[in-house]
């Protein structure tokens, strides 16, 4: 969790530098490094999700009272990986970054998440994750929890094939 905090701030310092530095003339006169098109170019922002329903289109619960603990979390599932059955207490999306997810839920519904899509995961509600593709799936998820809740409560007694 460190090692994320520090990549995020730095990665944070780093882009407010070079913003700064395609902002300003460079300071000597011979280099070519930085021209007037960098000045030209605008931040882009898309946004990928705005809901109030997971993706089986159930509502989200209401948020938590008190203090929230905001969790991020980098998962690679290898090819052919299945998780095992479990249901999440807090609300959680994310964004697939690499790969293709398969989400079942216990009811037999299922979700396919595609690179470069975003999901919005059940609360309260049992279900699993297989990668049936043949590439590594990278799933970046965020959690609005609190302290000491756990993101995901695992259900070993159930076994469906």
């Amino acid at each position: 969790m460190k090692k994320m905090m520090k990549w995020v701030l730095d990665a944070t310092f780093i882009c407010g530098m070079s913003t700064m530095a395609y902002g300003q003339n460079c300071c000597c006169c011979c280099c070519k490094q930085h021209d007037n098109s960098n000045a030209a170019q605008k931040v882009v922002s898309t946004e990928l999700i705005r809901t109030s329903q997971s993706w089986d289109g159930v509502e989200l619960p209401d948020y938590f009272k008190g203090r929230p603990e905001l969790v991020a979390v980098k998962y690679v599932f290898p090819a052919g990986q299945k998780l095992g059955w479990h249901h999440h207490p807090v609300m959680n999306y994310g964004i697939l970054v690499q790969g293709e997810l398969t989400i079942i839920g216990l009811d037999g519904k299922e979700k396919v998440v595609h690179e470069g899509e975003p999901v919005v995961e059940m609360v309260g509600t049992i279900h699993h994750g297989e990668n049936r593709g043949s590439k590594d799936v990278i799933l970046y998820m965020f959690y609005l929890s609190q302290k000491d809740m756990p993101l995901a409560v695992q259900h070993p007694e159930i076994i469906k094939e």
